[in-house]
């Protein structure tokens, strides 16, 4: 596969060129739509797994076309090194598994053909993200990917949650985006270039005070794309999108563009101390509050979603920590088994009909292999021995201890969070009793298939810790036995209170909702993020919005449009009057007008005769 390694441009602009004919073929015949959409992700495997095991022979391949020509060429390249590498083979894996998952779940809808397409259109944006060689290529995907989130979250275009949803996400990740041009340009002035090489040179010539600008505003749009507080609250709303998607895009992919972001500007981040305790901060932070909120909710989604941002917060704390490489590998653990929750939530709603658990029960009985999946993802997100996520928390549980005892503490607080809820989601959906109104049942081979190869990577990936760090470059971290045995007893702890609270079942839920009533609906609430951003920003920006239509668009801009309009039309109608059809009156206006021209020629010789004798009468 090497002629693949050299020439990993092909895995990049083959899901591109298959975006129209994956609609048009889906139009024709259904099963094609899945087909070509599956073609992308198994080509970009096989780019990241070539790579990977080609044991770092030879340097990175890549290459590059004069994009914009100038006094500042602007080049659009491609590089494939370790990084690079690893996030093809995540990308390329969840994407196939999403793909063959939908065929089962998105059967008999009406936009199957478009919903494939947009697959292929993310496989290619989120592609051309990680392999870009300068971070305005970057950029570009960073931006695609944007827009297939928005179209995404908003298929089913027709429910006004659904569309309002796609608008916030939007919205709240363009403030982010808006940081990360800003650092952009800040860049592009330090160095006068784009590409990571050149960038990478130039950062111990930058002064400390601007470096630590560019890495914050990097950091603004890696939050807004990770859902780091405060441009959290769009993820949650996301749900409203097809579970697949909320498998690709929402836990396994596009969410962990920001930690990918600062892992490849890590030389950037790397020199300011200011911008790491930042990124620390806001990482152990949101990873102990979005932790919090996910331990009431009681949409299967929702629980997920708020634990995606809290896994996040884990990874960008470990990057604050100065542990990227750990980052990265949590990154790529959190992939498998949260994307294998999703999926497992998705064959929950598509077999009971419904995302509430409260309506659930009971499920391992009606859909073992979902269930049994579920177990193997649950355990791993918790933390269990010698699950996948058991080996990475681990790992960032023991470089941010390092780094700040107080972020330690946090997250150690988040992971006891952490087996608390995905317990209860547990407990609530697959055991006790059937309390729904449907006839739950296991879906097909294209949904539990899917599950079942995820749910390896839950169990067996955590062995491969020193492999990924090898790949990326990194020096691999043995265990520690004090932080493994530590974080063994928190899992343990979390999982055995909430089974017996959750004895009851939702018994447990109205029980504790009576007893800490304020608490429980605050956090239900977000912690009224919503409120808050709606309050401190929505409101007063679409106040100031119409104050300045009202006074100022209304008044002055269309009022000058309008007063120059009725002045010409006014002025056309005097003019009118000189159209009165009798010849006699034209003869005469002509004369006058042959009258005043030559009064005019008269007059204007004159001036310049009498300004030349002035001119010469005063010696000028």
């Amino acid at each position: 596969m090497t002629w693949l390694i050299d020439n990993a441009w092909i895995a990049v602009a083959l899901p591109f060129i298959l975006v129209v004919p994956t609609w048009f073929a889906g139009r024709l015949n259904k099963t094609l739509a899945p087909v070509m959409a599956a073609i992308g992700p198994l080509v970009l495997m096989a780019a990241g797994f070539s790579a990977i095991f080609s044991n770092g022979e030879g340097d990175p391949s890549g290459g590059s076309i004069s994009w914009i020509p100038g006094a500042t060429d602007i080049h659009a390249g491609w590089m494939l090194d370790g990084l690079t590498a690893v996030m093809f083979a995540v990308v390329g894996v969840i994407a196939l598994m999403v793909v063959v998952f939908s065929i089962g779940y998105m059967h008999g809808d009406k936009g199957w053909a478009r919903y494939f397409m947009l697959l292929s259109l993310f496989t290619g944006s989120m592609s051309l993200l990680v392999a870009a060689d300068s971070i305005l290529i970057l950029f570009v995907g960073w931006e695609l990917v944007g827009a297939c989130s928005y179209l995404l979250i908003g298929f089913w275009f027709e429910k006004p949650s659904a569309a309002a949803a796609a608008v916030k996400a939007f919205m709240v990740t363009r403030i982010g985006d808006a940081g990360l041009l800003l650092g952009l340009a800040l860049l592009m002035r330090e160095v006068g270039s784009f590409g990571f090489t050149e960038v990478f040179a130039a950062v111990e010539t930058i002064p400390s005070g601007t470096v630590t600008a560019i890495a914050l505003l990097l950091f603004v749009g890696a939050a807004g794309k990770s859902a780091q507080f405060p441009l959290h609250i769009w993820l949650p709303d996301a749900m409203e999108g097809p579970t697949p998607v909320s498998a690709l895009i929402h836990a396994a992919t596009m969410v962990a563009a920001g930690v990918f972001l600062i892992a490849r500007m890590w030389p950037v981040f790397e020199a300011s101390e200011t911008a790491l305790v930042v990124v620390l901060s806001i990482g152990a932070f949101t990873a102990l509050a979005s932790a919090s909120i996910a331990l009431v909710q009681r949409d299967i989604k929702k629980v997920l979603a708020y634990s995606t941002i809290s896994q996040l917060g884990f990874m960008f704390a470990a990057l604050g920590a100065g542990a990227w490489g750990i980052a990265m590998f949590h990154l790529v653990t959190h992939a498998a088994f949260k994307a294998l929750l999703f999926l497992g939530s998705g064959s929950v709603i598509h077999g009971s009909g419904t995302q509430d658990m409260h309506e659930m029960g009971g499920l391992r009985h009606s859909m073992p292999i979902t269930a049994t999946t579920w177990l193997l993802g649950a355990g791993a997100l918790a933390g269990v021995p010698p699950l996948a996520g058991f080996f990475s928390k681990d790992e960032v549980l023991h470089a941010v201890f390092g780094a700040s005892p107080v972020a330690g503490v946090m997250l150690a607080v988040a992971s006891l969070m952490t087996a608390f809820y995905i317990t209860r989601a547990t407990k609530l959906t697959f055991f006790g009793a059937y309390r729904g109104d449907g006839h739950p049942h296991e879906g097909g081979l294209s949904m539990t298939g899917p599950l079942m190869v995820l749910g390896l990577g839950a169990v067996g990936l955590g062995f491969f810790g020193h492999g990924i760090a090898e790949v990326l470059g990194e020096h691999a971290e043995s265990l520690d036995p004090v932080t493994a045995i530590v974080s063994t007893a928190i899992a343990l702890i979390g999982i055995a209170s909430a089974w017996w609270i959750y004895r009851e079942d939702v018994v447990a839920d109205l029980r504790l909702q009576s007893r800490v009533g304020r608490i429980w609906d605050a956090a239900a609430s977000g912690y009224g993020a919503d409120a808050v951003a709606e309050r401190g920003f929505i409101r007063p920006v679409m106040s100031g919005s119409r104050a300045l239509y009202e006074r100022f668009e209304r008044s002055v801009v269309d009022g000058a449009a309008e007063g120059f309009a009725r002045a010409v039309n006014g002025l056309g109608r005097i003019l009118s009057l000189l159209q009165n059809g009798d010849g006699q009156w034209y003869g005469a206006m002509l004369g006058a007008g042959v009258v005043i021209m030559l009064a005019v020629v008269w007059s204007y010789d004159s001036i310049n005769l009498w300004a030349a004798n002035v001119s010469s009468w005063m010696g000028w």
